[in-house]
């Protein structure tokens, strides 16, 4: 089972468009390639070639042609904000050459809220066809070959689909978007192969997890290797490589790890 690692940045991705030329690096080294960061996004492989995608961050065209990612099987949302739902339209020739939809999946909400910003995505319009075939998560216990659990995270007000999905006898869990660590969460990534976690900045923020709180649930989790996701500009790859424990790795643009 594998990972692929599409985005790891946070909501503007670094560097952060603004008045700095070339953009604003923060703390980050613009010479280290690793720093370089598009909006959130992973893809989890089986051994078989079957690929479950998890949001479509703005960035998707470039990640998926970046990856060499020609085909998906199905889509999961974590939740319906910006930068997890706005490149769904690069969803579109992902479709081509299939006999149907891909399969979609979020939380009741998510759902809801999505059907209402991108009707066409979910029901086809002036002809073109439907390009994902969307459903609740209630009863869902596997797709296309993948065991799936997930439960809700807290998200500030708002909530965020936790997922870990099994397959060839390994797992890979995402914790993406939280800003507090509950009894749920621990129990849904008890041991994981790799679990993907939430990780914007050093300091507390109101609705991401930082540092602490991700090796927080990490360690509570007993996972064996954590990555950490959703990085913001004051989160240098070398710096922060050096504070953490050996088992967790500090993720980046087109990371591939084996589970």
């Amino acid at each position: 089972m594998k990972l692929r690692m599409l985005g790891c940045g946070t909501s503007t991705g670094v560097p952060r468009v603004g008045d700095v030329p070339g953009g604003d690096w923060g703390l980050c080294d613009p010479n280290e390639p690793k720093n370089r960061r598009t909006r959130v996004s992973i893809v989890v492989e089986s051994n078989d070639g079957r690929r479950i995608l998890i949001d479509t961050s703005p960035d998707l065209r470039a990640q998926l042609l970046a990856n060499g990612i020609e085909k998906l099987d199905a889509v999961f949302w974590t939740h319906d904000h910006a930068d997890h739902v706005h490149g769904i339209d690069d969803l579109r020739p992902m479709r081509y050459g299939r006999g149907g939809p891909l399969l979609g999946y979020a939380a009741d909400e998510t759902v809801r809220r999505l059907r209402q910003r991108f009707s066409y995505v979910f029901a086809g319009e002036h002809g073109y066809p439907t390009i994902v075939e969307l459903d609740n998560l209630s009863r869902l216990r596997m797709c296309v070959g993948f065991g799936v659990s997930f439960c809700q995270m807290p998200h500030g007000p708002a909530q965020s689909t936790a997922y870990r999905f099994e397959a060839d006898g390994a797992s890979i869990g995402y914790a993406t978007d939280f800003s507090a660590v509950t009894a749920e969460m621990v129990a849904l990534f008890d041991r994981c192969d790799i679990l993907v976690i939430d990780c914007l900045r050093r300091e507390p923020h109101p609705t991401h997890a930082h540092l602490g709180m991700a090796l927080e649930l990490a360690e509570a989790a007993r996972v064996r290797r954590a990555v950490m996701t959703h990085l913001d500009k004051s989160m240098d790859y070398a710096e922060l490589s050096r504070e953490v424990p050996p088992y967790v790795e500090v993720g980046y643009d087109g990371l591939e790890l084996s589970a």
